[in-house]
């Protein structure tokens, strides 16, 4: 990774000026034969500047050249992937809220890989994006401070890096109303799916949890937190080892819908129902879980206001910080008073 950000970082330094200076012309001759709108030259001159920019690892940033000619109208969305119902549902509400604005939103996705998704960043700069929402931050990840030398707008969405300015649900709030809800039906022995520790979103749930049962005054026994990542498969899999505890939960919070679907599919392989024997709450409220067999509990996610403020906060109003929008807790037939 270290490598990737010190290429990124080398082409971002390299200037029409530079390239000019080493094929000994002028910076506007290097501007116009690397121009791609232009009829591609194939004279000596040409050659040797198309080289020369190969050779210092030059990247035209059409980013800065949209500014100069004026907006394009796109913005550029990065995903991990549209395969995650969250993921898809937040694209089409960042896609609604440009379309009103005039503007038309593209979409990349990069399976949550870093180098991925700056690879995928660079494709959609050098496109010409008038700005980026990205929802694959890492807390720590220096990728915004990247952007921000290069003079690229940017916003991170549903995820934040804890420095740039973001928009995304309440986490923490959330993950306390699920375990409340639980707590207040009569469970004290509540399991956590908890997700991957590197996304801000799974790590604030995962303090509502331990702050509701803080409250409760339940004490938090580490062998009910299982990681996972955010996939059906992951979920199933945590939810495998909560059933195989000598004493398992009488509930379990997943951190989202996909890891709540495993959860489930879980608790009926080990011969358990939900609710009668375990209680399931999910997270995000995607359309699948209320036709479910056993309609699911979850905490719903107002995406079309994250979209919203992530896209004023990436043309200039209300811009920096975190900006936080409430989740709303839904109860529906997979949570049951304790028996």
């Amino acid at each position: 990774m270290a490598d990737a950000q010190t290429s990124m970082k080398t082409k971002a330094r390299v200037t029409l000026h530079d390239v000019a200076r080493e094929a000994g012309v002028s910076k506007s001759t290097v501007s116009r034969m690397l121009d791609e709108r232009l009829p591609n030259s194939d004279s000596p001159k040409a050659r040797r500047v198309r080289e020369v920019a190969q050779k210092l690892g030059y990247v035209r940033d059409l980013s800065a050249a949209s500014l100069r000619r004026g907006s394009t109208g796109t913005i550029g969305v990065i995903v991990p992937r549209l395969t995650d119902t969250v993921m898809a549902m937040f694209y089409e509400a960042v896609s609604a809220a440009a379309a009103q604005q005039g503007r038309f939103a593209i979409v990349a996705t990069t399976d949550d890989n870093p180098e991925a998704s700056r690879n995928a960043a660079e494709a959609l700069i050098r496109r010409g994006v008038d700005g980026l929402i990205l929802t694959t931050a890492r807390e720590g990840d220096h990728f915004g401070d990247e952007l921000r030398e290069r003079g690229v707008p940017f916003v991170y969405a549903l995820r934040h890096n804890g420095a740039s300015a973001a928009s995304v649900g309440d986490d923490q709030f959330g993950g306390y109303l699920a375990t409340r809800h639980l707590i207040d039906l009569g469970h004290r022995r509540i399991g956590i799916v908890a997700g991957p520790d590197y996304a801000t979103s799974s790590r604030g749930r995962l303090d509502g949890y331990r702050q509701a049962l803080a409250e409760a005054e339940i004490e938090i026994e580490p062998e009910l937190v299982v990681a996972s990542t955010f996939s059906i498969e992951s979920g199933e899999e945590a939810a495998r080892n909560l059933m195989q505890l000598v004493n398992p939960p009488t509930a379990i919070f997943a951190i989202n819908d996909n890891t709540a679907i495993g959860s489930m599919s879980a608790i009926i392989q080990s011969g358990r129902s939900v609710p009668n024997d375990i209680s399931l709450v999910g997270y995000n409220d995607i359309p699948i879980v209320s036709r479910l067999p056993v309609p699911l509990t979850t905490v719903r996610v107002p995406f079309d206001r994250i979209a919203e403020l992530a896209l004023q906060q990436l043309f200039g109003e209300n811009e920096g910080g975190i900006r936080r929008v409430t989740p709303t807790l839904i109860p529906r037939r997979s949570t049951a008073p304790i028996g």
